[in-house]
């Protein structure tokens, strides 16, 4: 009998451990998800307390109530993450952000960015001597090709250059896809004068329309909310540089189900007026020379971080009717991230003017202000394709966070 009971015991200890473990893991899960380093300030943490953001069971504190001060403009401290008001469970080292104001963006953007490396643009391989065009086994549309064994491939002429004096036939290419690099082994196509040719179309130039996000008072700009990519979407494309444009809207093609809208918008690249210093997972950082006519010194804002961001009512800015205007959106839902993503934050198109004009969100949207409380706490980056009234943001810390150049 008593090794029966010791039986029993054991289980139900067992299954208490594990409830406890599941219930005690699913009290850590939102902050587990949270990074290790963001921006937030004072402000923000006691109306995260008072508003029980992160739920009733959490409070948070800065350690000490102090700030360290660096060389640098920017403040850090330590916040720590409270279990029922008086048990710490958990520190994180925090950005404070910064006190100045920002212009707000809302107006579209002309870019080019000069490849690091040669674009394949074609899922076909072209037989030169026969003009023969066959399906592509070796690469992939949007593969970057930046090495060819041991020829560093800057642009499209390296590859010509290079192939006019090769001398070994097999060839070892080095590319990146899908982000990771990845080598290639193939022999040379010669075409009809005897030329050396690798038979793929490649690029080493890519432009396009995005919205300006924020500038600081330094001319210095955040833009697009996501990275400018290959034309298969696959490759966060490396830049050797880029430039900006100012951008005229000539017109709208409306967003419908699995058709995703876009503005039409003309620039001329004769008129640059900035440069594009970093291509980044949460959009293009870079200068301008001459803001005039691109800011409103009228309309300005501080920048919000995570903590600030809730589910409700919000604001996006955007130029799609010809001047730039506020349009409502509604959160809802602000992820938890441990790790940079440009799908922060879910959002509804709920303003009709808005969706008369455009059926919600749509391509050249990218980058637009999303203002919450009179912060601007992110960037719109994508549509649902399902549905166009909805769309996905990303954090402004994340931005802010890349603008450390």
């Amino acid at each position: 009998m008593r090794r029966k009971n010791n039986h029993f015991f054991f289980i139900y200890s067992f299954l208490i451990v594990f409830l406890i473990t599941v219930l005690f893991s699913n009290f850590l899960a939102p902050l587990n998800s949270l990074p290790d380093n963001f921006y937030t300030n004072l402000e923000e943490i006691q109306d995260c307390n008072k508003n029980k953001t992160l739920g009733n069971l959490y409070s948070i504190d800065f350690l000490n109530n102090t700030l360290e001060t660096g060389e640098k403009d920017e403040k850090s401290g330590t916040i720590i993450f409270k279990l029922f008001g008086f048990i710490p469970i958990k520190k994180v080292r925090v950005e404070i952000l910064p006190e100045e104001n920002v212009f707000v963006g809302g107006v579209p953007i002309g870019l080019t960015v000069s490849t690091n490396g040669a674009m394949v643009v074609s899922n076909t391989m072209v037989d030169t001597k026969t003009n023969t065009v066959s399906s592509n086994k070796l690469f992939k549309n949007g593969d970057i090709i930046t090495k060819i064994n041991d020829k560093v491939i800057s642009n499209v002429e390296d590859i010509e250059e290079y192939l006019i004096n090769l001398e070994d036939k097999e060839l070892n290419i080095e590319i990146i896809r899908d982000n990771k690099t990845k080598n290639i082994s193939m022999n040379y196509i010669k075409n009809k004068d005897e030329q050396c040719k690798l038979g793929v179309w490649v690029k080493d130039d890519i432009s396009g329309i995005g919205t300006l996000t924020f500038v600081k008072n330094n001319k210095q700009f955040a833009a697009l909310g996501h990275p400018v990519t290959d034309s298969a979407g696959s490759n966060i494309v490396p830049i050797n540089s880029g430039e900006v444009y100012n951008c005229s809207l000539l017109g709208i093609e409306k967003g419908k189900i699995d058709e995703p809208g876009q503005l039409k918008c003309l620039f001329k690249q004769s008129e640059k007026n900035g440069s594009i210093l970093k291509n980044t997972k949460y959009g293009i950082i870079g200068k301008y020379q001459n803001c005039e006519n691109i800011i409103d010194s009228n309309l300005t804002a501080e920048v919000g971080g995570r903590l600030s961001v809730k589910p409700g009512k919000a604001t996006i800015i955007s130029s799609v009717s010809g001047i730039r205007e506020e349009y409502e959106i509604e959160i809802i839902k602000a992820n938890y991230q441990k790790t940079a993503d440009d799908k922060s934050i879910v959002f509804r198109v709920t303003d009709k003017r808005l969706l008369n004009l455009t059926g919600g969100i749509v391509q050249g949207m990218s980058g637009s202000p999303i203002i919450q409380n009179g912060k601007l706490i992110g960037a719109v980056t994508h549509v649902f394709l399902k549905d166009p009234t909805k769309g996905y943001g990303v954090y402004s810390d994340w931005m802010l966070k890349e603008m450390q150049i």
